[in-house]
């Protein structure tokens, strides 16, 4: 498998992040091809849905590798290969890897088999829903090392936690549990580390036999509206919605619950 791992099993696409020997740090060539995956994710027709997780059962992702990617970010090192290279060309890249800029279109699920730490923590962030291990640990640390947290952490944890919390997290660095992260809503599901995988598969499977159709525009009108006063999102949402009753799944499903059959989703 290389750095950053992508397979497909039916409509439903596995990204895992490979290099437990460095906690699947960010390193520059698992930046680039994080992107690339994220990109066919998004471009595939056949894909509904993707589940994002980390090989191993020690880190779901530790963040940026600090002795490859952030020197050369900094210009403290040159670069010198290809990887370096592309992420020089191209400055969305680590925003599209951290899906902070970027939009699968399809939702993402992160299957978190351990600790999500700075970079790790704002991959989680950018999905759409989240199961994690019980031993994993969350968290921002940029702070302690003089880094800002710059993959949306400012941006979203105040809106995915409570304030104050958010806040904590992000001016002490500190860690807090699965099960913190849990009862404070940002996780969907704590299970034992041997279950996390299957339990988010099982989760994508649920959410793939669904109107792809009808799921990637909820998914964008939950998205949009989020802030908005209530008057101009109910407006956004009549505009996502309309388009969705007009295609051959809209008919399908209803004709599908009348015939008591399960229905056959084309995604048109």
């Amino acid at each position: 498998m290389d750095v950053v791992g992508f397979e497909r099993r039916g409509h439903v696409a596995i990204v895992t992040l490979n290099r437990p020997e460095a906690r699947n740090a960010l390193n520059p060539e698992m930046v680039v091809r994080l992107a690339n995956c994220w990109s066919e994710v998004r471009d595939d027709p056949e894909i509904r849905i993707a589940v994002v997780t980390g090989y191993g059962d020690q880190a779901f992702c530790s963040g940026a590798d600090l002795g490859r990617l952030i020197p050369l970010i900094s210009r403290a090192r040159s670069p010198e290969d290809e990887w370096d290279r592309r992420l020089l060309s191209d400055r969305d890249v680590l925003a599209k890897a951290l899906l902070r800029t970027f939009d699968t279109v399809k939702p993402v699920i992160a299957a978190i088999n351990g600790h999500a730490i700075a970079g790790g923590m704002e991959l989680a962030q950018g999905t759409d829903l989240r199961v994690a291990s019980a031993a994993a640990k969350f968290g921002v640390q940029e702070v302690k090392w003089a880094i800002f947290p710059g993959g949306g952490s400012t941006v979203r944890l105040p809106r995915q936690l409570p304030y104050a919390r958010a806040m904590e997290l992000l001016l002490t660095g500190d860690l807090i549990t699965a099960h913190e992260a849990f009862e404070l809503g940002f996780l969907n599901k704590v299970v034992p580390s041997s279950e996390v995988l299957p339990a988010a598969f099982e989760l994508a499977e649920r959410i793939a036999a669904n109107g792809p159709v009808a799921v990637q525009a909820i998914r964008r009108s939950a998205r949009a509206c989020s802030g908005r006063p209530e008057e101009e999102a109910m407006q956004i949402e009549s505009e996502m919605a309309a388009p969705v009753f007009r295609t051959e799944d809209a008919r399908e499903g209803p004709r599908a619950f009348m015939e008591k059959r399960k229905p056959v989703f084309k995604g048109r």
